[in-house]
């Protein structure tokens, strides 16, 4: 009862600091300090994102001169590749610092900077076609982080390793817990004893486990950063038991993930894991640090609509971009000159021959009518 007394008055000096400026009375000036703040952890998660969208280009980029050299090697032999690695972990860094800064409910929805980042990119660096709805879904997607920018909850708490335990053993975080896990279960059940492989299953597990990871990310951040303003945090167990959190909820997100990027196309997979990700990612934050606490219904709406327009972004950028890369599976010869026939020759890597027609014979006829066998 204590430690509760004690994080409560710590919760409301907290909340008393940031509605009063400190002390000083100041109205004003307590609100362009919170804006102030909110605004650079804004700022690291758009950063790290960006830093991110160049690593997958240059990890790309990397694979696609491997693939044209006469004697390829393996791509973790190659310093471009490991170029964008270590552009990819700088470009995660930025993010996990922004939710020591800024709500979930800011930082989250930010991803599709990424995805607009990476097709900007992948046009200049890789030359690849920029079509009609890659412009529309970058304007919509700017659109939206414009809103979210602008209508994200803007209440500011310092993360203690207290603030953490009492939200922790908060009866609405725990009652969350409980029907996460229940759904985790019965999704786990079907993947895993009936053998079910559909992508929502999938990108449904990976959701709820990004949940986990947002909250203990931003408790993690939020502990280190009070660490290094105010008072050292870090021998509280709490601190380990999210550290924990974190690393457990990421390898296993991946996992699921990995699987899925491997029975579907990335095309498909990118945007709603997107949307799964980042609406499982504002529920925990709303649940957990009851980020919009007393925020107007105005305020809500717009963000929604924000958050509505970057998802609509970031699916027609990904709409069907990989199938403009895809090898022709047969070859037509309706379309050679001089040629007219409707006859298409599948490939046929049981046989000696290219292939067969499409009836399935495995015989062809010779310019003298003679039956031949391949």
């Amino acid at each position: 009862m204590a430690a509760a007394s004690a994080a409560v008055d710590e919760l409301s000096r907290n909340f008393t600091y940031g509605a009063l400026g400190a002390g000083n009375g100041s109205l004003s000036g307590a609100w362009y300090r919170r804006n102030q703040i909110h605004l650079f952890g804004v700022l690291l998660a758009i950063l790290g994102n960006l830093v991110i969208s160049i690593s997958l280009n240059i990890q790309k980029y990397s694979h696609v001169q491997l693939a044209h050299q006469e004697h390829p090697r393996p791509y973790f032999k190659s310093m471009l590749w490991w170029a964008g690695a270590v552009l990819m972990a700088v470009g995660e860094m930025g993010n996990f610092a922004a939710y020591g800064f800024a709500p979930i409910t800011l930082i989250a929805p930010l991803g599709c900077v990424s995805v607009t980042g990476s097709a900007i990119i992948s046009v200049m660096f890789l030359k690849e076609n920029l079509r009609a709805s890659d412009l529309l879904g970058m304007t919509l997607g700017f659109a939206g982080t414009y809103l979210l920018v602008n209508f994200a909850p803007n209440r500011t708490q310092s993360i203690s390793a207290r603030t953490v335990q009492y939200y922790f053993v908060g009866w609405q975080f725990l009652i969350y817990v409980i029907f996460e896990i229940l759904i985790f279960c019965t999704l786990l059940y079907f993947h895993k004893r009936k053998a079910m492989k559909h992508m929502v299953i999938l990108l449904s597990l990976v959701a709820l486990l990004a949940s986990l990871t947002v909250i203990s990310v931003k408790a993690v951040s939020g502990m280190i950063t009070f660490s290094v303003t105010d008072k050292m945090q870090l021998t509280y167990p709490i601190f380990y038991i999210m550290f924990i959190i974190m690393i457990a909820s990421c390898v296993f997100q991946v996992k699921f993930l990995n699987h899925a990027t491997k029975l579907y196309n990335t095309a498909m997979v990118v945007p709603i894991n997107h949307v799964f990700f980042t609406t499982s990612a504002i529920i925990a934050g709303i649940i957990f640090y009851q980020e919009f606490l007393g925020a107007a219904f105005l305020t809500i709406f717009i963000y929604i609509f924000g958050c509505f327009l970057s998802f609509l972004g970031v699916f027609l950028i990904t709409r069907n971009r990989d199938k403009e890369h895809l090898p022709q599976s047969y070859i037509d010869f309706g379309n050679i000159p001089g040629k007219q026939t409707l006859d298409k020759i599948q490939p046929d890597s049981n046989g000696l021959s290219y292939g067969t027609l499409p009836d399935g014979s495995d015989s062809t006829k010779s310019q003298s009518g003679e039956k031949k066998e391949v």
